[in-house]
């Protein structure tokens, strides 16, 4: 598939795990303030931590970066993190869902999860990115979301700081591309604009 090809995407889905930060402080700092769709970043942390990781990341980025909150519409040109030892669901009116539902893949918030509701809110018109990670999770909802149409991309794994999350994505999913981080934000930017 080409990259954008007569497509049009309204949202950007990210995971990562182990190593995240530093990978999102390669990408998020690549995007334009005026990115035209929302992202949703599902980043594994300590469910006791303070969640200061879009306070951190807000500094670097030209882009708008929040916490995820209750029945919040995501907007344009914002990256929305959820809060830690929450699952984020997007709900079918669009809007965002908590829950503290059990883990899956030993891991809330769960990138499955959140991968997941949001293809079944915007089918094709979805973007799905799996980063750096020390498990499985993400491979079934980029898999989904590649199914419903969607362009899905991973991490190269030989770069990542954690290569079992973009290893087991690319196995079970079969990614449309393959990328290093540097990459990864051009690549956003094509398609979306």
């Amino acid at each position: 598939m080409t990259a954008g090809a007569a497509q049009s995407y309204r949202a950007v889905v990210i995971g990562c795990s182990a190593g995240g930060l530093d990978a999102l402080s390669i990408v998020l700092p690549s995007l334009p303030a005026a990115f035209p769709v929302p992202l949703v970043i599902v980043q594994h942390i300590n469910p006791r931590a303070m969640s200061r990781l879009h306070l951190l990341l807000k500094r670097i980025c030209a882009i708008d970066v929040r916490e995820a909150d209750e029945k919040i519409k995501p907007q344009p040109g914002v990256a929305y993190f959820v809060p830690p030892n929450y699952h984020l669901l997007l709900e079918l009116d669009g809007t965002f869902s908590l829950s503290v539902d059990e883990r899956v893949n030993f891991s809330r918030p769960a990138i499955d999860v959140t991968f997941e509701t949001a293809a079944e809110l915007y089918g094709s018109e979805l973007i799905g990115v799996v980063m750096t990670g020390a498990s499985a999770d993400g491979s079934r909802g980029l898999a989904r979301i590649k199914s419903l149409g969607g362009y899905t991309i991973v991490q190269e794994p030989k770069e990542a700081q954690s290569v079992a999350m973009p290893q087991s994505a690319i196995r079970v999913a079969e990614p449309h591309a393959v990328l290093p981080l540097r990459d990864i934000g051009p690549m956003l930017i094509r398609l979306c604009e």
